[in-house]
């Protein structure tokens, strides 16, 4: 165990952090959760455009709340305490070795990666949903975006993230396996998923260009 653990610090400090402004920039700009609420605002124009049951909506609505309780408030309030394992940022062997991004550390623990359990559950419950391949590509990657920023910023260790992968994909598959146990899902069509792949695209740009801005 104390050989994955060293494993585990030496990954982090491979991939943490660079020399430029600009990806920090950016990377900052990504890891906000607000970044991405018109994301979650395109989730709920395909679920509305696809389901004209108020009460199915609602139920959408329901199980996505129920992937963020289960995956990230269940690792904040109970994980993270109990098991207590320092981030890299706050790790007494690496803290000074760490890359800090604008003296942002985040709390004192960080096993698992809430970041990566909540994005991967939403990922995993919608690419279960809509069932379509284009949608599901683009839900991972952005999830798996997350998960980067975290390492890049220092704040996680990689098995931080991966168990919080797992915990989050394992939640998203359960709360779709009891959503479909309550209610038939909808038929999801490809032209409306192009609604929350083009926010996700404008995103990124719009990223690109608050980093670039900063950086000048």
């Amino acid at each position: 165990m104390e050989e994955i653990i060293q494993l585990d610090k030496q990954l982090l400090l491979a991939i943490n952090g660079s020399e430029s402004l600009f990806v920090d920039s950016l990377i900052l700009t990504l890891t906000n959760a607000l970044t991405w609420i018109p994301l979650y605002v395109g989730l709920l124009y395909v679920v509305i455009r696809s389901n004209p049951n108020v009460r199915d909506v609602l139920l959408i609505l329901a199980a996505a709340g129920c992937c963020v309780l289960l995956a990230g408030a269940v690792d904040d309030e109970l994980v993270k305490p109990s098991v207590a394992r320092w981030r890299p940022t706050h790790d007494p062997e690496i803290g000074m070795l760490v890359d800090v991004v604008n003296n942002y550390r985040g709390g004192n623990y960080g096993f698992f990666s809430a970041h990566a359990a909540n994005t991967f559950s939403i990922a995993v419950f919608f690419s279960l949903l809509m069932r379509q391949r284009l949608m599901t590509i683009f839900l991972v990657c952005w999830s798996l975006t997350n998960c980067y920023t975290r390492l890049y910023l220092g704040v996680h260790y990689p098995g931080d993230i991966l168990v919080g992968l797992c915990w989050g994909g394992f939640v998203g598959w359960l709360v779709y396996y009891l959503y479909c146990r309550i209610t038939i899902p909808a038929k999801y069509q490809l032209r409306d998923c192009l609604v929350p792949m083009t926010i996700l695209v404008l995103t990124l740009i719009f990223a690109l260009i608050k980093a670039a801005i900063v950086e000048i």
